[in-house]
């Protein structure tokens, strides 16, 4: 379980989240919101890198306490709007970047390696260096990164941003299947609903910092205040 509590952080004057609290029970969950609701901000907190009141817990462990690098060991991985692959490294290289600022030996990181390239379909391509990657290859190999090193919170910051709707289909498709690779539970941001409603079972929406709905998936779609905010439909006053 995912279990935020009172999350507030402030710029100045600008409340960017205003004490929210969500407690995440399904493998995939989701976080939407228009821009500038907080959604980035709720991940950078979770990955230590904003300073936030409130806690953190995953499965009973207290990410606050922990520094950056220290939730990294611990088994949280996220991928960010913009890939972060490295361009002169190959495809497997790149999550050996992962692979060896965790514990476990070299053959058990090299079988880890083997399984994140299957699982995401870019075995073939594993020699392929960053640089020569399309959009699509780009995301996989950002996926196959976050699932490198049996991790336990997988965070995807709008992982279909750019793709095609095959494309994206497909990336939600791997997506959906990560709980079923190990323990990890996953957190995706994205403005795709379709894709959000797809893939997560739980979603919480965000707006001005501040949480307006949270629950399954289907209800929060259908709350006239999540219209409101998120998809634009006007709310019907009695």
């Amino acid at each position: 379980m995912i279990a935020l509590e009172s999350l507030t952080v402030r710029f100045g004057g600008l409340v960017a989240l205003d004490a929210v609290s969500a407690s995440f029970t399904a493998p995939v969950s989701g976080i939407i919101g228009p821009n500038g609701a907080g959604k980035t901000t709720t991940m950078n907190v979770i990955s230590g890198f904003l300073t936030s009141a409130g806690s953190v817990t995953v499965d009973g462990t207290d990410l606050m306490r922990l520094a950056p690098h220290q939730r990294s060991r611990w088994g949280l991985r996220r991928s960010f709007q913009r890939e972060q692959i490295a361009d002169d490294l190959t495809v497997e290289e790149n999550l050996w970047a992962i692979a060896d600022n965790l514990s476990g030996s070299r053959a058990e990181k090299r079988a880890n390696i083997a399984t994140a390239l299957e699982f995401t379909g870019i075995t073939a391509i594993r020699a392929k260096p960053g640089a020569a990657l399309n959009t699509f290859e780009r995301r996989l190999c950002d996926l196959a990164r976050c699932i490198t090193g049996d991790p336990r919170l997988i965070m995807l910051d709008e992982p279909a941003g750019g793709l095609t709707v095959e494309e994206t289909a497909r990336l939600g498709g791997l997506i959906g299947a990560i709980p079923g690779l190990g323990r990890a539970q996953v957190l995706v941001i994205d403005h795709d609903v379709d894709l959000i409603q797809r893939i997560c079972a739980e979603t919480l929406v965000l707006d001005f910092g501040r949480r307006i709905a949270f629950g399954p998936t289907a209800a929060v779609l259908a709350d006239p205040a999540v219209k409101a905010a998120y998809l634009g439909i006007e709310v019907e006053h009695a």
